[in-house]
């Protein structure tokens, strides 16, 4: 571990809300926005908490519970129901079965809606149950703006999100390793029961192939809810993600989008894991002291050119006994009044109290154990 020197914040006022700081664009979106993945922190922004249809972006929250909720080797049988839905299709025929890990990639690559109803179905029982299980999912995760009606995003009554929301679904997604997997994929094969030969699969989304640093994620459309697009991207360290919502020219305006955070912000690492960031006395513990170290990197987005700051939450002084891991503070990395990462500050090592009774308690305890 280091010391290091950092520029501390001159008070602790009360903090903004992370929307504080994100810039109004201009678009040919009905809808927009660009987040940090790392931090869910809005970068830019229009018309973000409008209650939108969101057509088979849908699908990123009916993969997310399946992940959260499902085993990816389990059987998932295409039922009556789930046979013959309208719209873009993997042609499940009725009683074929294929494993969850291959439903996930019909119904991201392909946009199934036949798979989309056939994971509900596993997953929630009925597609009922599992919408409601979708909404509330969403709420969870701080989704204010967001009702879930069915799992696939044909066009409902009643059946909307917004680019905020939908964005912070998708967060929480890639959180998933295989989730990730499957988005980034261009092409893919699953089996095709009854046949000698696999389905083939080819990802709708243009991105991958034509953006540089591309990581998915969905793409939806119908004539109620225009074109949307979810999509995201990783360069020089930066991970965003993006929602574009009645968008005629999506791929080229979510392009144009990412291009705007990526010239505009930049990812910055203040401090890292295990970094002291104070040496605190501690009383009745004859004359100890305890590092105060970071829990995990203070890193976050930042606006060019600007100079972030490290704020420091420590007391003045502690008392034993202290234990190692104790939580003793708070590391807070800010940019133009914005909280863009925290991290607790915890204790380096044990410290034991050292007065009377604590020594009366080990003299006796040393007494007891001699034979």
């Amino acid at each position: 571990m280091k010391k290091l020197l950092m520029a501390l914040a001159v008070s602790a006022l009360l903090l903004f809300p992370c929307r504080a700081q994100a810039e109004e664009v201009g678009t040919s979106a009905a809808a927009c926005v660009i987040i940090d993945e790392a931090t869910g922190r809005v970068l830019l922004e229009h018309n973000a908490d409008a209650s939108l249809p969101m057509a088979s972006t849908t699908k990123v929250m009916t993969a997310l519970l399946a992940l959260e909720n499902g085993d990816l080797d389990a059987p998932v049988t295409c039922s009556r129901n789930a046979f013959g839905v309208p719209g873009t299709s993997i042609y499940l025929a009725q009683g074929e079965t294929l494993t969850l890990r291959d439903m996930l990639y019909g119904l991201m690559l392909a946009s199934g809606n036949d798979a989309a109803t056939a994971i509900a179905e596993h997953i929630g029982g009925t597609v009922e149950d599992f919408c409601a299980m979708m909404t509330a999912r969403a709420a969870e995760l701080g989704c204010t703006g967001t009702v879930f009606l069915t799992p696939h995003g044909l066009p409902c009554e009643g059946h909307y999100t917004t680019a905020q929301d939908l964005a912070l679904i998708a967060r929480e997604a890639m959180t998933h390793d295989f989730f990730r997997e499957v988005v980034g994929t261009t092409r893919a094969t699953i089996p095709w029961e009854g046949r000698d030969y696999d389905r083939v699969l080819n990802n709708k989304n243009k991105l991958l192939t034509t953006y540089e640093g591309a990581t998915g994620i969905k793409t939806g459309y119908t004539k109620k809810a225009g074109r949307c697009l979810v999509f995201g991207a990783e360069r020089n360290g930066m991970r965003i993600i993006g929602v574009v919502l009645n968008c005629y020219d999506w791929f080229n305006e979510a392009a144009r989008l990412m291009d705007m955070a990526f010239e505009r912000y930049e990812a910055v690492t203040m401090l890292e894991a295990g970094d002291i960031a104070g040496t605190l006395p501690v009383a009745m513990s004859n004359n100890m002291t305890v590092d105060a170290v970071l829990a995990s990197d203070l890193k976050g987005v930042a606006a060019k050119g600007s100079i972030p700051t490290v704020e420091i939450d420590l007391p003045d002084t502690l008392e034993a006994p202290v234990l190692t891991g104790q939580q003793l503070g708070t590391a807070r990395l800010i940019s133009g009044g914005v909280t863009i990462c925290e991290t607790p500050l915890l204790a380096s090592c044990d410290v034991a109290r050292d007065d009377f009774p604590a020594r009366w308690q080990m003299y006796w305890h040393n007494w007891l154990a001699v034979p």
